[in-house]
């Protein structure tokens, strides 16, 4: 149980750190499609935003405690800060490639619940990595534009 509880808090502090990168993209971007940038951006860190506390709650369903300092978050994230603004086009391929990261910490985690035969968090886990492959399909296609 301690590897799934482990592999959970990565994508905790994963999908935080990608929370923070779209909030932070979406709040410094610039350039002539700045406003369509900028609403894609919110929407991503919103329905990011809106499963941090479910992946918490998982944790604790795991008789474990979740995580919640940036310092901790920094230890067990798969993706780096930013501390520069690229591009809108950068910050897509940076969003794109940090996505990837956070399916594979998903299906890490998933492959763990599903050794432990943990089938509420295998579903959640599922939904969680089907909507990532949705953002990694429109993330590819605005780089595409």
């Amino acid at each position: 149980m301690e590897e799934l509880v482990n592999r959970m808090k990565v994508v905790l502090a994963t999908s935080f750190s990608f929370y923070l990168k779209a909030q932070y993209y979406h709040w410094n971007v610039e350039g002539i499609n700045f406003s369509q940038y900028h609403q894609f951006f919110a929407n991503l860190y919103e329905e990011i935003h809106g499963s941090i506390d479910q992946t918490a709650e998982q944790i604790r369903a795991l008789d474990a405690y979740a995580p919640g300092s940036l310092k901790r978050y920094k230890e067990l994230s798969e993706i780096m800060c930013d501390e520069n603004i690229p591009s809108a086009a950068m910050m897509c391929k940076n969003l794109l490639d940090d996505n990837q990261k956070l399916i594979l910490s998903l299906t890490f985690a998933r492959a763990e619940a599903e050794r432990l035969r943990q089938f509420g968090l295998i579903n959640y886990l599922e939904g969680r990595i089907d909507i990532h492959k949705k953002h990694h399909w429109m993330l590819k296609s605005v780089i595409k534009g």
